[in-house]
């Protein structure tokens, strides 16, 4: 099952269970649509895998199945990739 992390990885944007603007990789790796498509360029610096839109939890799910409240948080990748 999905984590569903709650923020971007780059700019710590919230990104909510149901947010359609959340990208993931195959490692769950959460970026912000924006963060993804024009510093990334829809690839995850981490794994070097494509960001695709992360699915949404069913509502009724969620209460079962909660999102994760782990943020995960690198200040750095935006500097990185902004130099390039």
């Amino acid at each position: 099952m999905l984590e569903l992390r709650p923020n971007c990885e780059c700019c710590d944007t919230d990104l909510h269970a149901d947010s359609t603007d959340a990208r993931i990789c195959t490692f769950e790796c959460t970026f912000c649509a924006t963060c993804s498509e024009e510093i990334l360029h829809n690839i995850c610096p981490n794994c070097g895998g494509e960001l695709l839109q992360r699915p949404r939890r069913p509502l009724t799910k969620l209460q079962s199945s909660p999102a994760s409240t782990k943020r995960v948080y690198n200040p750095e990748l935006q500097k990185k990739f902004r130099q390039n």
